[in-house]
């Protein structure tokens, strides 16, 4: 009940926002409903500083809801097929991660970056956008300042990605008949997962695909999301070393902190599945939840557009706006380039 009283308003607002972006989206699908989502939600927010008792309830959904939509979208997929996936998708993977911190790093010398934006935009932008600097940021000891600055310039190319990327895979000649291509990129090349899930549901509008683009994206950028645990154990070790030759303590590296839960409900989802359909069960069974997967996309995306600050992001200043704007191409660009070379595009 006190759940219900909390975050009920801001609950049934961005489902307000996802059900008619839904039905435009079916409209036209080269938007897709989850882009016309976030953006009816980024409209209203600009108009619409305090949300009051709402605001719980859009947070709760920007978070839970997203999450929830990632699992579901576990029923349908075969195991052996995620690992496969995965297995493809690894060396494009860690060749953006690695191409990203270092652009950060360069920038950081070059422009004279804070260190701590620096590294949370870096970070934000090679592996899962504030999934990665929230469980960095306590490591490096951030303020609240630099993590809003931060996520606020990775959600700006965020937005873009969702927007624009489907329009560019269009462009550069994707395979329209299969989603694995774009799956790939959008999985390797986007930074968050809310606009992967846009990104990829818009593709999968644009050419009738069903969720054969959604599954692939969702799978690679799952395993993409990993790299938060070794990336953060690493930069708790170095700032542990650094605090020990200043003779102060600092946060220690927290394997719970860093694990994203949701993946492993992902996985568990995908074993049900595998297991149900070795057993004889028709994997159609699971296709109404991954409706309401995508569904619950739509709906996140509202929250996340609802939660944006656009102001903020221009008083942000230019520089950390530079660095994510240079991770950002240089990891789309090696995407490319490493597909290329592999055969996939």
């Amino acid at each position: 009940m006190n759940f219900m009283k909390k975050n009920l308003r801001g609950i049934l607002l961005c489902l307000i926002i996802a059900i008619p972006s839904w039905l435009l989206g079916k409209l036209f699908p080269v938007i897709g409903g989850a882009v016309i989502s976030i953006l009816v939600g980024m409209i209203i927010a600009m108009f619409w500083n305090d949300k009051g008792k709402a605001e719980s309830g859009i947070k709760w959904t920007s978070k839970v809801i997203l999450q929830t939509a990632v699992v579901l979208l576990g029923f349908g997929m075969n195991l052996a097929v995620i690992f496969q996936i995965g297995k493809q998708s690894l060396p494009i993977i860690i060749c953006t991660i690695t191409t990203s911190l270092v652009i950060a790093w360069i920038l950081q010398k070059v422009l004279k970056v804070p260190s701590n934006t620096s590294i949370l935009v870096g970070v934000g932008s090679s592996i899962c956008g504030g999934s990665a600097i929230a469980a960095t940021a306590p490591v490096i000891e951030a303020d609240d300042n630099e993590v809003a600055q931060s996520i606020a310039v990775i959600f700006f190319f965020n937005v873009l990605a969702a927007i624009f990327f489907p329009i560019l895979g269009k462009a550069i000649g994707f395979d329209t008949v299969h989603g694995n291509a774009f799956g790939i990129f959008a999985g390797t090349a986007i930074n968050d997962t809310s606009s992967v899930t846009a990104a990829a549901s818009t593709w999968d509008s644009m050419w009738n695909l069903g969720s054969e683009t959604l599954n692939q994206a969702v799978t690679v950028k799952l395993t993409r999301t990993l790299a938060i645990i070794p990336i953060t154990l690493g930069l708790s070790l170095i700032r542990a070393k650094r605090s020990s030759n200043e003779g102060r303590k600092t946060s220690k590296f927290s394997f719970k902190r860093a694990f994203p839960m949701f993946i492993l409900y992902f996985v568990i989802a995908a074993i049900i599945t595998t297991v149900c359909v070795h057993m004889g069960v028709s994997d159609q069974v699971f296709k109404p939840l991954k409706e309401l997967s995508k569904f619950l996309i739509i709906m996140a995306m509202a929250a996340i557009g609802l939660n944006s600050n656009v102001i903020q992001l221009i008083k942000t200043g230019g520089k950390p706006i530079a660095v994510g704007a240079s991770c950002w191409c240089g990891i789309t660009i090696v995407s490319l380039i490493m597909q290329h070379v592999m055969n996939i595009w």
